[in-house]
């Protein structure tokens, strides 16, 4: 079972507050690193292993320095996140540039870069090779389609908008082929925060037997096949977080029954995780303003779903702790809220808690991969500050809290006032 445990004691949170106000996002130096080496470890197994972590997830420079220390290339999706990674230092194929409806600029961008660029449909050969050349070492996107279940989040395979069918696959291939370029890989990713082992594994087989077909059909040898993210994160206190061990040892079997014994050895294995890497180490921390007794008893935070999407997004379970009262028995129901005028603004619905009081400090857990990043500005919220909870106990601001000023600007005051 997965015990919900703070990285930081009271006195520490206490003294962080006095310094930078609630609410604001906290992450876990020590424990990304050590998951980091971890991952590593357990993948390391598999031939020519590389991680690229999606930039998405945590899109700060000082998380992407970790990532870079630690041995990770990076997964990027957009024209900023390609000058993000390349202000930090990374180049060439340490970048997989992985999109959809994709921008000219951002694939002129990823050219420049020499990042491996990842199709996501067949039309895109030409739109790119119009853009910026098609260059000496591209991938494809693959859908399966009905041909595998999807899980809540990304939903089902035929129903998303990402990827190309098998016999595009197949296509794309052979004019890539036709065009001049030399060196190819392959992805997908199907799934989102994902628990079942045997999905990875079952992906991996997927993966080879297409690859298999491409050779046979094409005379391509894929260099590498990225298996994509997904791996999901223990986010109730009953779950069980996924064994890396398990999944690498089951994709390493399979590759050597299919890759190996169809003589596509070596063919390099890559995935591009996010959540897993950073998720479990990071955490908003918010106070609590009002309560609010009707038909249900409400507690109102400082914090709303502009700072924490998830749960209003995807009805998404995230663990809450109310702040020194940890030992204290849960006799209390309670919906917990936000400020928008939205009313699915809830990070917990009907969930037991101690008795709450105006002035708690409440931590909502798991909140380091695709917290932050999906804030918004909505009602005039403004973005919190993002801290990390460094290795040797101190804290550093990573970035600062949005203020007033940030919110208007990109606006013209002057000009409106005269408009007519």
């Amino acid at each position: 079972m997965a015990e919900k445990i703070l990285p930081f004691r009271k006195e520490k949170v206490l003294e962080a507050i006095k310094k930078y106000p609630t609410p604001f996002h906290i992450y876990d130096e020590r424990a990304i690193r050590q998951n980091a080496r971890h991952f590593l470890k357990a993948f390391g197994i598999l031939e020519g292993f590389k991680q690229f972590f999606a930039v998405k997830a945590t899109p700060n420079p000082y998380i992407l320095k970790i990532m870079q220390q630690e041995g990770f290339g990076l997964d990027c999706s957009s024209f900023s996140e390609l000058v993000m990674a390349e202000r930090m230092g990374f180049e060439g194929e340490e970048i997989m540039f992985s999109s959809n409806d994709t921008p000219a600029e951002d694939f002129v961008k990823a050219k420049e870069l020499g990042a491996i660029i990842n199709l996501d449909d067949i039309s895109h050969i030409e739109f790119l090779e119009k853009a910026a050349e098609l260059p000496n070492l591209i991938c494809f996107r693959y859908n399966p389609g009905p041909a595998r279940k999807g899980n809540p989040i990304i939903g089902k395979p035929e129903e998303a908008k990402y990827g190309l069918t098998r016999e595009q696959m197949i296509e794309a291939y052979k004019i890539t082929k036709a065009k001049g370029v030399k060196r190819f890989g392959m992805h997908t990713m199907i799934v989102s925060n994902e628990l079942n082992e045997d999905y990875f594994i079952e992906t991996a087989k997927m993966m080879f037997e297409l690859a298999v077909e491409v050779y046979k059909k094409t005379g391509i040898k894929m260099e590498f096949i990225n298996l994509g993210g997904g791996i999901g994160i223990a986010q109730k206190p009953e779950e069980e977080p996924v064994s890396y061990d398990r999944i690498a040892r089951g994709v390493k079997k399979a590759y050597e029954e299919i890759i190996v014994k169809n003589k596509l050895h070596p063919t390099r294995i890559f995935t591009e995780c996010g959540r897993v890497i950073t998720g479990p180490y990071g955490y908003l921390i918010t106070k609590v303003r009002h309560l609010k007794h009707i038909y249900r008893d409400y507690v109102g935070t400082d914090a709303s779903m502009a700072n924490f999407m998830r749960p209003a997004l995807y009805g998404a379970y995230h663990h809450i702790t109310v702040l020194g009262k940890e030992n204290a028995p849960k006799n209390h129901v309670y919906d917990v809220t936000g400020s928008l005028c939205e009313n699915n603004d809830k990070f917990a619905i009907n969930r037991n808690l101690p008795e709450i009081i105006p002035g708690d400090i409440l931590i909502i857990h798991d909140t380091g991969a695709h917290g932050f990043a999906m804030g918004f500005n909505y009602n005039g919220k403004l973005r919190s500050a993002e801290l990390l909870l460094r290795s040797d106990g101190s804290i550093t601001r990573i970035r600062r809290a949005e203020n007033v000023e940030d919110y208007f600007a990109t606006l013209d005051f002057a000009s409106a006032k005269k408009f007519k």
